[in-house]
């Protein structure tokens, strides 16, 4: 399961890639699509980078052209699926919540029973 740094960094690496296997991306291209409330540094972003990689997201590759750092990410069939992932994530979530609700409703219709027994 991803950290939350880790979510935003692996949702804009999935942004940028645009359903193509690999980029090429500056690290100044990644901060810019991460929101402006969590903002990362660029030693916090490698760390980020070199987790996803070791959890098998995509392979990245960190070069340098004029100067300016640059990584080229080919993503892994997990990076892939991770939209996918994200929005089975969000359905489970939902169903749990409406799980609770019947399962609220269930226990007041019950308790209604009883008390118009007893």
């Amino acid at each position: 399961m991803l950290s939350k740094n880790e979510n935003m960094v692996m949702a804009a690496v999935y942004s940028l890639c645009d359903g193509t296997e690999g980029c090429l991306v500056s690290p100044i291209d990644i901060l810019s699509v991460l929101p402006a409330r969590n903002r990362i540094n660029y030693e916090k972003l490698d760390e980020i980078l070199t987790a996803l990689q070791c959890d098998g997201y995509f392979d990245l590759i960190s070069s340098e052209r004029k100067g300016e750092k640059m990584y080229v990410i080919n993503l892994r069939e997990s990076g892939f699926a991770y939209k996918r992932n994200a929005r089975q994530k969000q359905r489970d979530i939902t169903f749990r919540i409406f799980l609770a609700f019947l399962g609220a409703f269930a226990t007041f219709i019950f308790g209604l029973i009883l008390r118009g027994i007893f």
